[in-house]
């Protein structure tokens, strides 16, 4: 069986935990920062979201040998 291909795209976007959890970056945190208040940052920066469970499936097709 010939190997799979990771998706470049999704491997740059989304990475597995421990427990195999699809673990997501948070959006808002890129550019146009000056406007948000001190708090709206640290709470962004606070932690990492994960991939909702309904994606979940797709984003392991995407990524079948993990990271």
């Amino acid at each position: 069986m010939p190997k799979l291909k990771t998706n470049k795209a999704a491997k740059k976007r989304y990475s597995y935990t421990a427990t195999n959890k699809v673990k997501r970056t948070k959006s808002n945190r890129r550019h146009l920062l000056a406007h948000r208040t001190t708090k709206q940052k640290r709470q962004l920066r606070a932690q990492r979201g994960y991939a909702d469970k309904t994606c979940e499936a797709g984003i392991k097709k995407l990524l079948p040998y993990g990271n």
